[in-house]
């Protein structure tokens, strides 16, 4: 590894999830980011990070091998391989549970060939890590399901959802979703020199794709944005002023007992890590902590 590379690695950055939590409420990328305090976590999550795992395995394999058979014969295998990585995961789910997250996962996987057929194409890479530093300093790392370069050289950047958002907060999820998505598309741009001609979200459980095309000048004005969030949260780290903003999010916020803005108290502000927040783990088990929508 290159002595810049090394830098990089060591150094803070902001992840699409981090930089949607600080957009949504300064404290809760407190909480989650610099305290790091732990969350519960729901059987979506896991169900989410296990198909996860399967379309990424299944398309490294040949395309004729990509069948829903196969697609679904690799579900226990991949939920087998989170557990290995961390085994306080099968201790959380009764035999029911843990049952029913291999149906459900199983139901998803077998939807997915209602929107698209891995055996026509394949994708220039799965899971791919992206990390780029911006004009300013600011440092972008994440994980990008997958990317895919159609014959004419146009990029597509896909991500998959395998939750629903309640009703009452599907608007806010999307906006959350096409965020994350935006973010990946400057990180390419960025990166490549290229920018996404298509961000396309598979909506798994609802059978759903959305599909958006942005323009050059939109992703430089989102540019703009996430420096703007790194320079506001590198401000609120000198003094550990990450200020509650509350919304309607707040209902499904897993720190609400922590927060002011409903009679909670923070713990003690212990300083911004020298190394910074961990941005990105390995990527199957990052999506444990990511919301389900």
């Amino acid at each position: 590894m290159s002595g810049r590379r090394h830098t990089l690695l060591s150094r803070p950055a902001l992840s699409p999830s981090r930089a949607a939590d600080f957009k949504q409420c300064p404290l809760l990328y407190r909480l989650r980011a610099v305290d790091r305090l732990p969350e519960p976590l729901s059987t979506a999550q896991l169900r989410g990070s296990v198909v996860h795992v399967v379309l990424e395995q299944l398309y490294g394999l040949p395309a004729a091998r990509r069948g829903p058979d196969t697609a679904r014969a690799l579900v226990e295998p991949a939920w087998n391989q989170l557990i290995a990585a961390e085994p306080a995961l099968a201790a959380e789910l009764d035999p029911t549970e843990h049952t029913r997250l291999l149906e459900d996962a199983r139901t998803l996987v077998s939807g997915y060939y209602r929107l698209e057929d891995p055996t026509r194409f394949t994708p220039q890479s799965r899971e791919q890590r992206v990390e780029v530093e911006l004009a300013d300093g600011t440092l972008l790392r994440g994980f990008i399901d997958r990317v895919d370069i159609a014959a004419t050289g146009e990029v597509r950047v896909v991500d998959y959802k395998t939750g629903k958002a309640p009703p009452e907060a599907q608007a806010l999820a999307e906006f959350k979703a096409l965020f994350q998505m935006k973010f990946y598309a400057v990180a390419l741009l960025r990166a490549q020199g290229v920018a996404p001609a298509r961000l396309r979200l598979i909506y798994l459980a609802d059978g759903q794709l959305l599909d958006y095309s942005p323009d050059v000048d939109e992703l430089l004005r989102f540019e703009k944005t996430l420096m703007a969030i790194w320079q506001a949260i590198q401000t609120a780290a000198v003094t550990g002023d990450f200020r509650p903003r509350p919304s309607r999010l707040c209902d499904w916020c897993p720190h609400q007992a922590r927060c002011p803005a409903f009679g909670g108290t923070p713990p003690p502000y212990p300083g911004w890590p020298a190394s910074g927040p961990p941005e990105v783990a390995t990527a199957a088990l990052s999506r444990r902590t990511e919301p389900a929508a």
